[in-house]
């Protein structure tokens, strides 16, 4: 069995990559929670390591990098979004319940907002009208 200081994707033994090696191990066995923890974000690749063992490092580094960026515009997204529906609603005085629930979670139909009077109205008036249509 080999040791952190033997990187496990190219077989290199500088001992100033182990940490390096470690991620490279974690990458190696696909276990992304294990890179992540062994310094995967913040690691520099070893010096002595390959061409191909650097680029898998690399590439694994810049592409969590990016998830990671990615999560966190959509969630300063929906933060907003939810935001402007909340001034929307106080500006409207429609009294309207806002969810403010992550928007993984499911939304129930006591969570929905209400719909605003003028559109109410006029749904009103529209089902009036269907059902005089339709009367024998």
């Amino acid at each position: 069995m080999t040791s952190l200081a033997h990187c496990r994707g190219c077989g290199c033994g500088d001992p100033a990559g182990t940490v390096a090696h470690a991620v490279v191990a974690a990458l190696v066995t696909d276990d992304l929670d294990l890179a992540i923890a062994s310094g995967l974000l913040d690691c520099r690749p070893c010096s002595g390591c390959d061409g191909a063992c650097t680029d898998a490092l690399l590439v694994a580094r810049d592409a969590r990098t990016a998830a990671l960026a990615a999560r966190e515009r959509y969630r300063a997204r929906n933060a907003r979004l939810q935001r402007r529906a909340a001034e929307l609603a106080l500006k409207r005085g429609s009294g309207a319940v806002i969810d403010t629930a992550p928007t993984d979670a499911p939304r129930s139909l006591a969570t929905r907002p209400a719909l605003p009077a003028a559109a109410a109205l006029a749904l009103a008036r529209a089902k009036a009208r269907a059902s005089e249509r339709h009367k024998p």
